[in-house]
């Protein structure tokens, strides 16, 4: 029988879509807030999704990514999303701007192998989690170099994406190894019988 092996822990990452600069700096004070100050954040890069968001966001919109610095299981990503999710909401009700949705929060993570993101929206590449919420690899580190997949938004192939997750890559493995959570890799014939 396999053993259970180490969960290394991950940075957590929420994307701040949006037209107003006012709805993004009140995000990043509300998680803040709840989840500690940022360790770094993004420049704002253009998001595209072929107009899906124009009618309850907006046109020109941007996305800056926000990591933070207390690493955290990734076993919590679901309820991240709830969280944020009710943010959204709570930002929409104070009837700021015109747009039903004038603040998008894509609440996720970034490991030593991939970046991860959540969801409500079910796809075929998506895997469920709990209470409507599905979880959808984006980006993957592979060959020291960050690679997208057909799904990625195209904001997310951006080389100052992938430069900021290259950079919390650092930051992840420094904790990693100061801390003692790195996992190593075990070959088949150094592993110990359980």
């Amino acid at each position: 029988m396999s053993s259970i092996r180490l969960v290394e822990p991950v940075v957590r990452l929420c994307a701040i879509i949006t037209r107003y600069d006012d709805a993004k700096h009140w995000a990043i004070e509300r998680i803040s807030l709840h989840w500690g100050d940022p360790l770094a954040q993004s420049d704002p890069v253009a998001f595209e999704a072929g107009g899906f968001y124009d009618t309850t966001m907006g046109t020109g919109l941007t996305k800056t990514l926000v990591a933070f610095g207390d690493y955290q299981d990734p076993g919590g990503l679901a309820d991240w999303k709830l969280q944020t999710n009710q943010w959204e909401a709570e930002y929409a009700s104070l009837g700021r701007h015109a747009e039903p949705r004038p603040l998008n929060l894509d609440s996720g993570y970034l490991s030593q192998a991939k970046l991860v993101l959540a969801t409500v929206k079910d796809r075929d590449h998506r895997i469920y989690l709990h209470s409507g919420i599905f979880a959808e690899v984006t980006l993957n580190y592979v060959g020291k170099k960050w690679v997208h997949h057909r799904w990625s938004y195209p904001s997310y192939r951006a080389a100052e994406v992938a430069d900021f997750a290259s950079r919390r890559r650092l930051d992840l493995r420094s904790h990693l190894e100061l801390t003692g959570q790195i996992r190593r890799v075990v070959h088949p014939s150094t592993e110990q019988p359980s």
